[in-house]
């Protein structure tokens, strides 16, 4: 009798100990938050066969691949605060490179904030923000430890080695062609940096929001030689389309001063092929530095309960309608890689055409991670969409930029317009609005179906009315404000 209350007590405490197992809530993710700088859609899981960069392809097989993802403005600043805020462009007040937004909306709780509050350990290694030059400190607000690699110029990334480096043997003031070491640049030791920092948080009782930033492709392009080799000059096509759309309204151009100077200089043949060498050089040194950080994940164990997030700020032209750079509100500018691999995901290796928007990861990250989504996001979660990837959330995606492009650096400090472009599963719809009264002073229609380039502007096309109009009554929806009067009311 002795013995069979012993075995029933021992079967008993079993028994309660295994539901207890089977109660505890799952542990919450951690987040691997990896960005890029400047990259457009080049990547061979996005279709290019030229591109060589395995380790992105290799992310983009354990993740689901949006292929019609757009980021809000197509330069660093505006686009980063609105992702990081979950926030459009013009609630934040923020269109230019110098303006904090800490500076128009200082109560705002950022993406990596929020996880902190909810108990996360949030770090920052590289460029997340926006490289602020008049905020050293980036935003303390937003990490559990201050932020390294953030704070930096891109034309100071010179390379750092002992001794002085071999010699250059690019010949375009933007390119740069060293045999040095990948940690003589930035992204090189990001990614060192990111490792060590994968290291220690595999020790922390806490999760992680890791947030790891590359300054690549961004210009000058520099990656080290051994980069530049994996690409035969010959075989690096020029641009396609690179007159200006005779259709399209001249408000829509901008002068490419990030990579032509002002006043702009005249780039040969030559020097327009060695920037699109450079440019797919630096797109592989990135893949490189990703790959250091996805071993090292896997190498930890850690991968199967890590949310890896990919994306880039905005996108870039290398000459197709005569544009270099960013600042517009075509496609090529507007949209962005956008990977997600989420653990256990039934998506993992598949594409998306359900559109998405940058700020659209805030309560995306949110949902996947069991916390509640805030209140006052503009963006809308994609979970939906990784659970079913032929499910859709948003009618459209809304791009917008100012002209001048850089106006702050103009004599009157404000913008003359504001471009406001419409993303939806056809067409790209664009009102361009008086910066004084909202008036629209041009428009644009490009219909994808037949014209993916976006060289045939149909706006005044009266084949196409009804399709103007349909799409004007959709960006009413998304509330653009150009009026400078207007104050954000954040909810």
């Amino acid at each position: 009798m002795k013995n069979a209350i012993v075995v029933a007590v021992v079967f008993l405490s079993v028994t309660v100990l295994g539901w207890a197992a089977e109660s505890k809530p799952a542990a919450r993710p951690n987040v691997l938050f990896i960005a890029a700088d400047d990259l457009r859609n080049d990547l061979g899981c996005y279709g290019n066969t030229l591109v060589k960069a395995p380790n992105l392809d290799r992310l983009a097989r354990r993740s689901l691949v949006f292929n019609r993802a757009y980021c809000q403005q197509a330069v660093c600043n505006p686009s980063r605060a609105s992702l990081l805020t979950g926030r459009r462009p013009d609630t934040l007040r923020v269109w230019d490179l110098p303006t904090h937004f800490r500076d128009t909306t200082p109560d705002v709780v950022t993406l990596p904030q929020y996880f902190q509050q909810q108990g996360y350990f949030a770090r920052n290694i590289g460029k997340i923000f926006h490289n602020f030059r008049q905020a050293i400190h980036g935003d303390p607000a937003s990490w559990s430890v201050p932020a390294v690699m953030h704070f930096a110029n891109h034309n100071d990334d010179k390379p750092v080695m002992d001794g002085p480096p071999p010699p250059n043997l690019a010949q375009d003031p933007k390119c740069e062609r060293r045999d040095v070491p990948d940690e003589a640049y930035y992204d090189g030791r990001v990614a060192k940096l990111a490792v060590e920092a994968l290291r220690e948080l595999k020790a922390k009782p806490q999760p992680f929001f890791l947030a790891v930033g590359f300054w690549k492709p961004h210009s000058p392009f520099n990656a080290p030689k051994r980069y530049w080799d994996l690409y035969q000059r010959e075989a690096v096509p020029l641009a396609s389309n690179t007159n200006w759309p005779a259709t399209t309204p001249r408000v829509a151009w901008h002068d490419g001063r990030e990579l032509l100077g002002t006043p702009a200089r005249v780039l040969t043949a030559e020097a327009m092929r060695e920037i699109r060498h450079g440019y797919l050089a630096n797109i592989s040194y990135l893949d490189a530095q990703v790959g250091r950080v996805l071993d090292e994940l896997d190498r930890l164990e850690m991968a199967e309960n890590t949310v890896i997030v990919f994306w880039s700020d905005h996108g870039y032209h290398l000459g197709e309608k005569s544009l270099w750079a960013k600042t517009s509100n075509f496609e090529l500018d507007a949209r962005v890689p956008l990977m997600i691999a989420a653990p256990k995901s039934k998506s993992a290796g598949l594409k998306t055409e359900a559109l998405a928007e940058l700020l659209d990861l805030y309560p995306t990250l949110a949902e996947l991670a069991g916390l509640p989504v805030p209140r006052g996001l503009e963006g809308t979660s994609l979970v939906p969409v990784l659970n079913n990837p032929a499910a859709s959330v948003k009618v459209g995606a809304l791009t917008q930029h100012p002209r001048p492009a850089y106006y702050d650096r103009e004599k009157s400090k404000t913008p003359e317009s504001m471009g406001y472009s419409l993303r939806t599963e056809r067409f790209r719809y664009v009102e361009w609005r008086d910066w004084k009264t909202g008036a629209t002073i041009a428009r644009e229609l490009y219909d994808h179906q037949s014209d993916p380039e976006e060289i045939r502007n149909l706006a005044d096309n009266l084949n196409h009315i009804s399709d103007v109009q349909q799409c004007a009554g959709l960006l009413q929806f998304f509330k653009p404000v150009v009026q400078p009067g207007w104050k954000p009311v954040l909810p």
